[in-house]
């Protein structure tokens, strides 16, 4: 059950309308360093994650009564987050993922030999990386999402903490590997807001449910 949680958390939390997974599906459609970008949006989340468990863990070690406190600000936190995905469900902005193959991957020089065909492999392969690195790095949010609040929220798991955080990474690599490798048959149906709106409905069904297990769970 922890590790079905933290699944279903991850994901709801993952799953969003985003700078990253913009760039992911983008990355996707052009077919282009697909692996290492996946790569490196879920190994960052797993990093994130567990340090999210493990400083909130001595955080919590040392002053023990902020389990209570914990674990009443993730309930909050679930609560508002199913208001705002409810909201965005009923007054859509009109968003989707946009991510159309404008810019094709460029061809090897043909009368460069491989040595400038391998230089700019390597070059695009750097590129493309920094620009994942960033993209997950620099985004304030990502750090609340899974330091603050995931570390928090498996917490409240007590001894299976990292049971629950083995279910959040899971759902990273889930999402990012499938977004990056689906893209092209992801890509039509989320560029529906339709489709954004159903799945707004299913994740703020899911916060609520999470909410109440871990407000009245124990």
């Amino acid at each position: 059950m922890p590790f079905l949680t933290g699944l279903g958390v991850g994901l709801s939390l993952i799953i969003a309308i985003g700078a990253q997974n913009a760039f992911v599906l983008r990355q996707g459609i052009r077919r282009q360093h697909v692996f290492i970008v996946a790569l490196i949006c879920a190994a960052s989340d797993a990093v994130l994650i567990s340090a999210g468990v493990v400083g909130v863990g001595v955080a919590l070690e040392t002053v023990p009564w902020l389990v209570t406190v914990v674990r009443w600000v993730g309930v909050a936190f679930l609560v508002t987050y199913a208001f705002l995905a409810l909201r965005r469900a009923y007054k859509p902005s009109g968003e989707a993922l946009e991510a159309a193959a404008d810019a094709p991957v460029p061809d090897a020089p043909t009368g460069g030999g491989t040595t400038v065909a391998t230089r700019t492999a390597t070059s695009s392969l750097l590129a493309v990386a920094g620009a994942t690195l960033a993209i997950t790095w620099l985004n304030p949010h990502v750090y609340l999402d899974t330091v603050i609040f995931l570390g928090s929220v498996a917490q409240a798991q007590g001894a299976a903490r990292w049971i629950f955080a083995a279910g959040c990474i899971t759902g990273s690599f889930l999402w990012f590997f499938a977004l990056a490798y689906g893209a092209r048959l992801l890509g039509r149906w989320l560029s529906s807001p339709r489709a954004w709106r159903i799945l707004d409905v299913v994740v703020a069904v899911f916060m609520l449910i999470i909410a109440g297990v871990l407000a009245f769970g124990g």
